[in-house]
């Protein structure tokens, strides 16, 4: 983390308590499972990485000051090119209007940070998360802190020794965040602008153009859900 988004220094936390959202217990709200049922928005995964790294840290009204700086937005592209690192963006037409990024190790999930320009759009990103990684074996979602914005989702906190117990069990895990499609994208927004967006002609990558869905919800070889498909697949779970 940094103290701020124009301090260059990084620094590790550790804390005494962990915040977690367990998959086997998660929980969609039941006005945001009408929400995520209406596909509001086009959900891709891994199409836009950086911009959502860069849009995480941008400041607001509620949040003055961020922790991602120029180092954070560099170091973590990198993880994404090796492929640790992964993103889930929320598109109204052409413009990125949420999503959510973190880092994938075996069969844990470390959710970084997650913005919203749009209802309810950071919130859908993440429902769609949790439906992926519940669908790809993934054991352990990890919200780092506790935050009273998740705890709608069934956050819990749990002790230092307690995490890194789950964290040692889940590393053991053979999960793949992409599963049987052809593995992340290439990151479509490097040298990218802000206000650049994907064009409706072109699928993106995470996404498929087949306009019909299995039993599970799937839709395609890509893996990735619709709505109605994702609050399923996270309710035959918890």
């Amino acid at each position: 983390m940094a103290d701020s988004r124009d301090d260059p220094r990084l620094f590790l936390v550790d804390p005494d308590f962990r915040g977690i959202l367990p998959l086997d217990a998660f929980h969609i709200p039941k006005r945001l499972k009408r929400r995520v049922c209406q596909d509001p928005y086009r959900v891709s995964f891994d199409t836009a990485f950086t911009r959502v790294v860069e849009a995480c840290g941008e400041p607001h009204d509620n949040r003055p000051n961020t922790w991602i700086n120029s180092p954070i937005v560099n170091l973590y592209s990198a993880l994404h090119r090796q492929g640790f690192a992964h993103s889930v963006e929320c598109w109204d037409g052409d413009q990125l209007v949420g999503g959510l990024y973190g880092v994938s190790l075996g069969g844990a999930f470390f959710g970084e940070s997650m913005f919203s320009r749009a209802t309810d759009a950071s919130k859908i990103a993440l429902v769609h998360l949790a439906a992926r990684l519940i669908d790809r074996g993934y054991v352990l979602l990890d919200a780092q802190f506790h935050n009273p914005h998740l705890t709608q989702f069934g956050l819990i906190e749990i002790s230092r020794d307690a995490f890194k117990a789950r964290l040692k069990a889940a590393l053991k895990v053979g999960a793949d965040f992409h599963g049987g499609s052809d593995g992340p994208a290439p990151d479509q927004s490097i040298g990218m602008s802000s206000s650049g967006g994907v064009s409706d002609s072109v699928t993106p990558a995470g996404m498929s153009s087949y306009s019909g869905s299995s039993l599970s919800g799937m839709i395609a070889r890509s893996g990735s859900f619709t709505g109605s498909g994702a609050v399923q697949r996270i309710t035959q779970m918890s």
